[in-house]
C-alpha cells in the first residue's frame, strides 16, 4: 500500500505532466498524433495496465493511475473546453460557407451510419431501437482532434479530402448536443411518463435553456469589455474560465450537459471583438485537458475484457472501420467527388472519436444503454482509434495530387479558420491613422482584417461593421488566429514603440516574404523597424516635413509634377540611407552571434580534451 504523502495526493497530476513531457515531443519527432501518445499511456499506466502488477511489485504502485475516478472528474472538462472552442469557430458566415458539405455529406453520414449502426445493434446484439440509435450516433462519431492533427501534420488540411472530412467533422460537432438531448428525454421516458409528463419534466430545463441563451447574449460582451479594460492577463483567463464553468454547470442543473453549456457559450462570443483573444487564451487549457482526458480514457480500457475475448471485440473494431469508410466513401461518390477524394475521406472518418466515450458514458449512467454494451463499445471505438494515422496514410497514398483538381475550385471557400485572412491585409492598431488606412482599402475594394488593444475603439469601430478584433498583437498566436500567415500584407500603426518593434519582428519570422509597412516616430526608429524585418517603415517627422514642403512649394507656383516628383526622390533618398544603417546593425548582430558560436564551439572542444585526457 502507498503511504499517505503530498506524492500520494498529487501522484496522478504528476504522472500526467510527466506523460505529457515525454509524449509529445516523441510523437512529433515519429510524425503521429500526441493523441495516440496519450491513449497509449493512459493503457499502460491505467489500472489494466501495469496499475494491475502494483500490489507486487512496490514502485509500481508510485508510477500507475490506481484511481481513474480521481482523474476523471477533470478530464472530462477537456470536452467542456473542446465544446466551447467549437463553438467559438461556428460563426454563422462561416455555417453559410460551409452548408453544402454541411447538410450534404456531414448531415448524411451522421444519419446513415448511425441508421446501419443501429440495424447491427438491433439484429446482432439484441438491443431496443432507442439505445440502438444512441450507440449507433456514438459509433458514427470520429475524432475531430485526431484527424485534423493528422492531417495538419501530413499538411493535408487543405486538400479535397482534408476539407471534406473537416466538414463533416463540424456536422458530428454539432451532432453531439442534440444526440445529449436525446439521451436526457430517453432516461426521463423510462420512468414510464406520459407525454405531458414528459413535457411537463422537461419544461424547467428547455427555460433554463433559454435563459442561458438570453442570459448570455446580454451579459457575455459587457462581461468581457468590462474585463478587457482593466488590461491584466490574469483577469481575461479568469474571465473565460468562468464563462466555461457558469455556463456548463447551469445545464447541467437543468439537466442537460456541461458539454451544451460550453457550446453554447462559444456560439455567443463568436460574434465579439474578444473571440481570438478567448481562442488564444484557451488553445493551452485545450490542450492539455484533452490529452489528461485520452490518458483516461486508455486507463479505463478494459484489458480484461479484450484478453478475455478478443476475438469478436477485434472483429467489431475492424467492422466498424471498413463499415464507416464504405460508407462515407459510397456518400463521397454520391455527391459527384472524384474516387480517389471519396476514399481518402472515407478512411479519415473511419475510426472512432472523443465524442463517443463522452456519448456512451452518459448514456450508461443515465441508463439508457445497458452497461456491458456501453464498456464493449468504449473498447472498439479505442481500438479503432489507433488505426487513425495509418489510414490517413493509406488515404494520402490512394490521392495523387492531380486528382483532386477537379474539386479545388469548389472547395476552395471551405478554407479552415485560420486560413480566411487570405487575400486580406491585417492592420496592426486602428486608431486614426490605422482608420485612414482601411478607409483606403476600402476605396480600393481590398479587405482587411483589424487588430488593436483599446476595447471601446474596438468596440466602436465593431458596431461600424469593421472587421476587427480586441488582443495585443506581439502574441504569434493571435496574429496566426487573424489569418497573417495567408494575408497579403501587414500595416502595423501602433504607437508604442517597442510595441511596433516586436510587432514587425513577430510578423517576420511568421512570414518573411510578406509585405511588411509600419508607422515609425523618426528616423531612429524607422532605422530599428528595418532592423526587425520591415519592407517599409514611415517616420512621422519626416513624412510632416516632406508634406511641408510640398505645400510650399505648390503654393509659391512650382508645377505640381515637379513638386511631386522630387518628393517622391527626396523620400527615397530617406529610405536608402535608413536601410543601409538597418542592415549594417543586422549584420554585426550576425558577426556577434557568429563569433559567440565559434567561443562555445572552442570551449566544447576544449572541454572535451581535457575530459579524453583525464
Amino acid at each position: 500500500m502507498i503511504p499517505s504523502s503530498p506524492f500520494h495526493a498529487y501522484r496522478e497530476a504528476l504522472l500526467f505532466l510527466a506523460t505529457a513531457g515525454v509524449v509529445v515531443p516523441i510523437f512529433h519527432r515519429l510524425r503521429l498524433s500526441p493523441v495516440l501518445g496519450f491513449l497509449t499511456a493512459g493503457v499502460a499506466l491505467g489500472p489494466f495496465g501495469l496499475g494491475r502488477f502494483g500490489d507486487r511489485v512496490e514502485f509500481l504502485s508510485y508510477l500507475t493511475i490506481s484511481d481513474v475516478g480521481r482523474v476523471a472528474s477533470v478530464a472530462e472538462f477537456g470536452l467542456v473546453i473542446l465544446l466551447f472552442m467549437i463553438g467559438l469557430e461556428l460563426t454563422w458566415e462561416r455555417l453559410e460557407r460551409m452548408r453544402r458539405l454541411i447538410f450534404g455529406l456531414g448531415l448524411a453520414q451522421m444519419l446513415v451510419t448511425t441508421a446501419a449502426l443501429a440495424a447491427i445493434g438491433h439484429f446482432w446484439f439484441a438491443l431496443d431501437p432507442a439505445p440502438g440509435l444512441i450507440m449507433g450516433a456514438a459509433l458514427a462519431m470520429s475524432s475531430t482532434g485526431l484527424v485534423m492533427g493528422v492531417l495538419a501534420e501530413t499538411r493535408r488540411l487543405n486538400k479535397p479530402a482534408g476539407r471534406a472530412a473537416f466538414a463533416a467533422l463540424l456536422t458530428q460537432d454539432l451532432a453531439v448536443a442534440p444526440v445529449l438531448l436525446s439521451i436526457s428525454v430517453l432516461q426521463k421516458a423510462q420512468n414510464a411518463l406520459s407525454p405531458w409528463e414528459l413535457l411537463a419534466a422537461f419544461a424547467p430545463a428547455c427555460l433554463a435553456l433559454v435563459g442561458v441563451i438570453l442570459g448570455g447574449r446580454l451579459l457575455l460582451r459587457p462581461l468581457f469589455h468590462l474585463v478587457a479594460s482593466a488590461r491584466s492577463t490574469e483577469l481575461f483567463v479568469a474571465a473565460c474560465l468562468l464563462v466555461v464553468v457558469a455556463s456548463g454547470v447551469a445545464t447541467a442543473s437543468a439537466g442537460f450537459s456541461m458539454e451544451l453549456g460550453a457550446f453554447i457559450a462559444g456560439l455567443l462570443l463568436a460574434e465579439t471583438e474578444f473571440r481570438r483573444e478567448i481562442e488564444v487564451t484557451m488553445e493551452p487549457f485545450k490542450g492539455l485537458l484533452l490529452g489528461l482526458f485520452f490518458v483516461s480514457i486508455g486507463a479505463e480500457l478494459n484489458l480484461d475484457l479484450l484478453l478475455r475475448d478478443p476475438g469478436p471485440l477485434l472483429v467489431s473494431a475492424g467492422g466498424l472501420v471498413v463499415l464507416k469508410a464504405a460508407l462515407v466513401t459510397g456518400l463521397g461518390l454520391a455527391l459527384e467527388f472524384p474516387a480517389a477524394v471519396a476514399g481518402e475521406t472515407g478512411l479519415l472518418l473511419a475510426p472512432g472519436g472523443e465524442f463517443a466515450f463522452a456519448l456512451l458514458t452518459f448514456a450508461s449512467v443515465s441508463g439508457v444503454l445497458p452497461g456491458l454494451h456501453g464498456a464493449e463499445a468504449m473498447v472498439v471505438v479505442t481500438l479503432s482509434m489507433f488505426a487513425a494515422p495509418l489510414l490517413a496514410r493509406l488515404g494520402a497514398r490512394l490521392a495523387p495530387e492531380k486528382s483532386a483538381e477537379a474539386l479545388r475550385a469548389e472547395f476552395a471557400h471551405l478554407l479552415p479558420e485560420g486560413e480566411v485572412g487570405a487575400g486580406k491585409v491585417v492592420i496592426v492598431g486602428y486608431g486614426r491613422v490605422g482608420a485612414l488606412v482601411g478607409e483606403m482599402l476600402n476605396r480600393h475594394k481590398i479587405p482587411f482584417v483589424a487588430i488593436d488593444d483599446a476595447v471601446s475603439l474596438v468596440a466602436e469601430r465593431r458596431d461600424e461593421g469593421v472587421d476587427i478584433y480586441w488582443g495585443s498583437a506581439e502574441k504569434r498566436e493571435l496574429l496566426a488566429k487573424c489569418g497573417l500567415e495567408q494575408a497579403r500584407a501587414l500595416a502595423v500603426t501602433v504607437t508604442n514603440v517597442q510595441a511596433a518593434i516586436e510587432i514587425v519582428r513577430v510578423a517576420h519570422e511568421m512570414r518573411g516574404d510578406m509585405t511588411i509597412v509600419a508607422r515609425a516616430r523618426d528616423a531612429d526608429h524607422a532605422t530599428r523597424l528595418y532592423e526587425a524585418g520591415a519592407t517599409d517603415a514611415i517616420p512621422e517627422t519626416i513624412e510632416a516635413s516632406l508634406q511641408l514642403a510640398e505645400t510650399v512649394l505648390v503654393d509659391i507656383g512650382v508645377p505640381m509634377g515637379y513638386v511631386i516628383a522630387s518628393i517622391h526622390g527626396k523620400r527615397d533618398e530617406y529610405r536608402e540611407i535608413l536601410k543601409p544603417k538597418a542592415e549594417e546593425a543586422r549584420e554585426r548582430q550576425f558577426k556577434r552571434l557568429a563569433l559567440r558560436s565559434r567561443l562555445l564551439a572552442r570551449r566544447r572542444a576544449k572541454k572535451q580534451r581535457d575530459a579524453e585526457e583525464a
